[in-house]
């Protein structure tokens, strides 16, 4: 079997959780890679910004959508969180943020994501 075609039979195997685990993954390691590059590469750090900011706002309007089954609070968390994102992004862009904190609020929601450990 290819190493594409097994990626597209794990994708369509993943639960919506394992795959939203899996999206903060691949957005916060672009987050990472992006704050480490010199200032100069404005372009490959904008492009991990409105990855990360995209994700946040399709979050936002899931959560907005009355007919969302998530408990309200956590609902209006998550587009609070959203919101801060949206914040920070422009002042990363504007040099007055650093990346910190955009990781960091992606790593503590991965935690929530990430599926129990077994314990041995």
């Amino acid at each position: 079997m290819s190493l594409q075609a097994y990626k597209q039979a794990a994708q369509r195997a993943e639960s919506p959780r394992e795959a939203e685990y899996r999206l903060f993954g691949e957005v916060t390691r672009a987050l990472i890679k992006a704050a480490e590059l010199d200032r100069t590469q404005i372009a490959e750090r904008m492009d991990a910004l409105h990855w990360n900011r995209q994700l946040w706002n399709a979050l936002a309007t899931e959560c907005a959508d009355p007919s969302n089954t998530l408990p309200v609070a956590l609902r209006a968390q998550i587009i609070s969180l959203s919101m801060f994102v949206n914040r920070h992004t422009s002042a990363i862009m504007q040099g007055t943020e650093t990346f910190v904190e955009l990781i960091e609020v992606n790593r503590i929601v991965m935690q929530g994501l990430a599926p129990p450990t077994s314990a041995a």
